[in-house]
């Protein structure tokens, strides 16, 4: 989650009210509901996770706050306005998951054109580009075509025509997908640098480490429904206390009675790590183990995973709406 120093204010940059999206395809009109009641609030300096399995309706629920496509039911509003008022759609900045980007523009073309639908021009705009081809780790490259750019490449500049007239709201629906390590923390500190800023941002990503390291708050959504929503420090801290034990040298008959005692155990051979519910466990299994000949390694509070309520939610958790 995140951990830099961030402002945020109660103000409400994004709102999503019972968001509905009903397709129709095939010859007989089969229904699909792409989406089904979504609402969730994105305030003002906050960085914003929105994840869910593939097909959950994530990508659907951005083009329909963007009236890329028209939501069947329910409203999104932006910095208090509806999402098609000019002057509030100016100030977000977005990345579509597959940037389409003119191949044989080099990215000084490219970002000249797209600062010039954003309302930029002359040495401002020209001077803004090199700034962010610079940020982004593009500045060897300017004279080099987009088409000859790398997976990774296409994704820093994509991220860079976002970025460009310094949005308020940043909403990028996968932007970490074909970057390396090195690639990856170079965009972390970019966003971490654009909510220091002042900025706002909501994303989509299947990288859960990237949005546990970045966020403040998320929302999980499945089978186009809201599941898990909220600050992430609440929604991974554990209904009751669980202690985790890493032992050595374990042999068959203490890892059956250590079955019965753990609530989860992972290892094999001789090596394992059993997690135990409530402090009043803990004397139980460490005596059976000592008993046995066991060495402990560890003993430790057992934090949940942001990939652990992922995959509870996304695998039979109960959508809340």
């Amino acid at each position: 989650m995140a951990t830099e120093q961030t402002v945020r204010s109660d103000e409400k940059v994004l709102e999503v009210d019972d968001l509905y999206k009903t397709y129709r395809i095939g010859f007989f009109r089969k229904r699909v509901d792409a989406v089904r009641g979504i609402s969730f609030q994105v305030g003002r300096g906050e960085i914003f996770g929105f994840i869910g399995p593939n097909g959950a309706g994530k990508t659907t629920t951005i083009k329909a706050i963007l009236q890329l496509i028209y939501p069947t039911q329910g409203v999104a509003r932006l910095f208090g306005r509806p999402t098609g008022y000019p002057e509030a759609r100016r100030r977000l900045g977005y990345m579509p998951e597959s940037p389409y980007i003119y191949q044989y523009l080099k990215p000084l073309e490219f970002l000249d054109l797209c600062g010039k639908l954003s309302g930029m021009k002359g040495a401002r705009l020209r001077k803004r580009s090199r700034e962010v081809l610079e940020r982004l780790g593009l500045g060897h490259a300017v004279d080099r075509p987009i088409g000859k750019f790398s997976k990774g490449m296409l994704q820093r500049i994509g991220l860079g025509q976002a970025l460009l007239h310094e949005p308020e709201l940043l909403i990028l629906d996968e932007p970490f997908t074909g970057l390396d390590p090195i690639g990856r923390k170079d965009v972390r500190e970019v966003l971490v640098e654009h909510r220091n800023q002042g900025g706002t941002m909501l994303f989509t990503s299947h990288t859960l480490s990237d949005v546990e390291m970045l966020c403040d708050r998320v929302a999980i959504i499945r089978a186009g429904r809201l599941g898990a929503y909220g600050e992430l420090s609440e929604l991974l801290a554990p209904a009751e206390r669980r202690i985790e034990i890493e032992l050595e040298g374990v042999k068959p008959e203490l890892r059956e009675q250590i079955d019965r005692i753990a609530a989860t155990v992972q290892g094999e051979k001789e090596l394992l790590t059993a997690v135990v519910l409530g402090d009043e466990v803990i004397p139980q299994l460490l005596e059976k183990a000592l008993a046995n000949g066991a060495r402990v390694l560890a003993v430790r509070p057992h934090r949940d995973t942001l990939e652990d309520l992922f995959i509870r939610h996304a695998e039979g958790g109960e959508a809340n709406n």
